[in-house]
C-alpha cells in the first residue's frame, strides 16, 4: 500500500512564532523576549516534542531557559489530555520525584495550534535498552535496581496529601476492572473491523480481574526510554506522564514485565522477575501475586494492541502518515499468557 502524505511538516519558524506570542502573554514583564533554536525531536511516539531556548531581560539581567513543548499530534497511537498531565505534574512538584516542571498550558490548542504544555527541559540521554547495552554487567544491574527504586518511590507517594484525588479518579480495589473497561471503550471507538483475537483476550481478562491491595499513583509507561540519565547514569528526569492515573501498583509491574518489553527491563540471568519483585516488595511492602501479575501482563499486551488499532484509525482518517496495524507479536504474547 502506498504511504500517504499528510501535508508538509510544520516549519520550525511557525512554531517559533506561535511560541513568542504565547510566552509574551505569560511573561508580560520580560523585555526582549526571544525564542531560539526551535527543533522537533523524535523522542515520543504519541506527542510532538519541540525543544527551544527562551531568553529575556528582566531587571537588567539576561535569563536563558531551556524548555520543551509537548503538543498533541494530528493523530497517533493514543489520545490523552494535556490538562490532566499538566495538573499531575503541578501536583507532584513538591515531591522528590524527578519529574519535569510544568510551566504553562494551552489546553485547547487555541494559541499553539493543538493542545500543548510547556515544561522545563532536562539535560541527559534516553537509552531504551540501557539494561542490555554495552555497559558492564555490574553497572547494568545497578541501573536496573535504580529504576526499580524509582518505580517504588512513585508508588509510595502520598497522592492524597498532594491533592491528586482532585485530578484523578480513585478506582479503589476494582482498578483492574476499571482499566479493562477503559481500554475496551477505546477499542470499540477506534476499531474498523472485527478483531476476534482481541475478543478472546477480553473474555479472559473479564473473567478474572484481580482486586487491588492498595491505590497508588501509576506512571503508566515506565521504561528506560522515558528516563533521562546523566553521564554517570544518575536519573535526571522521568518523562512522559500522559498515561498517569490512580490504580493498582501491579499495573506498572505488569507493564514492565510483559513479554514485549523483556529487553527493556530485564537482564537474563542477572535481573529477572524474581530479583525485580524481591527488591520492589522490600522497598514498598506490596505483595507480588504471580496470578495478578500475569493478568496485568496480559492487560499490557492488550493495551499495546489497542494503541495499534487507534494508530490505524488515525491513519485511515488522514491524521497521520504512519500506517499502524495490529501486530502478531501483541496477539501471540497475550495468547501465550492466557494459555491459548
Amino acid at each position: 500500500m502506498k504511504r500517504r502524505v499528510i501535508g508538509e511538516p510544520e516549519p520550525a519558524s511557525d512554531v517559533e512564532s506561535s511560541l513568542v506570542k504565547f510566552l509574551t502573554r505569560r511573561l508580560p514583564e520580560a523585555n526582549d523576549l526571544k525564542v531560539g533554536e526551535v527543533a522537533r525531536v523524535s523522542a515520543g511516539l504519541s506527542r510532538e516534542n519541540w525543544i527551544f531556548n527562551l531568553s529575556w531581560t528582566e531587571n537588567g539581567r539576561t535569563h536563558i531557559r531551556p524548555l520543551i513543548v509537548r503538543r498533541d499530534p494530528e493523530g497517533g497511537l493514543l489520545e490523552s489530555d494535556r490538562r490532566i498531565e499538566f495538573q499531575v505534574l503541578r501536583a507532584i512538584e513538591p515531591s522528590a520525584l524527578p519529574a519535569p516542571r510544568a510551566l504553562w498550558l494551552d489546553a485547547d490548542g487555541s494559541e499553539l495550534g493543538r493542545p500543548s504544555l510547556v515544561m522545563e527541559r532536562g539535560e541527559g540521554r534516553c537509552d531504551y535498552f540501557a539494561l542490555n547495552g554495552d555497559r558492564p554487567l555490574g553497572q547494568r544491574v545497578a541501573l536496573a535496581e535504580r529504576f526499580c527504586d524509582l518505580l517504588a518511590d512513585i508508588h509510595l507517594l502520598d497522592w492524597k496529601a498532594l491533592g491528586l484525588d482532585r485530578v484523578l479518579a480513585d478506582p479503589g480495589p476494582d482498578a483492574a476492572r476499571a482499566a479493562l473497561d477503559q481500554w475496551i471503550a477505546v477499542l470499540r471507538a477506534d476499531q474498523v473491523e472485527p478483531l476476534p483475537e482481541l475478543e478472546l483476550v477480553i473474555d479472559w481478562l473479564g473473567a478474572q480481574p484481580p482486586r487491588s491491595q492498595r491505590t497508588v499513583l501509576v506512571h503508566g509507561d515506565f521504561k528506560a526510554g522515558n528516563i533521562l540519565l546523566d553521564q554517570d547514569d544518575r536519573v535526571v528526569l522521568l518523562l512522559d506522564w500522559e498515561l498517569t492515573h490512580l490504580g493498582d501498583p501491579l499495573d506498572d509491574i505488569g507493564w514492565i514485565t510483559q513479554p514485549l518489553r523483556t529487553r527493556e527491563h530485564l537482564i537474563a540471568g542477572a535481573w529477572e522477575c524474581d530479583q525485580l519483585f524481591e527488591r520492589y516488595a522490600s522497598r514498598t511492602g506490596i505483595d507480588i501475586d504471580p496470578a495478578a501479575v500475569r493478568w496485568w501482563n496480559t492487560m499490557a499486551c492488550f493495551k499495546t494492541a489497542v494503541m495499534q488499532v487507534t494508530g490505524l484509525r488515525s491513519y485511515l482518517a488522514d491524521r497521520t502518515e504512519m500506517m499502524y496495524r495490529l501486530t502478531n507479536g501483541c496477539v501471540l504474547a497475550a495468547f501465550e499468557l492466557i494459555g491459548l
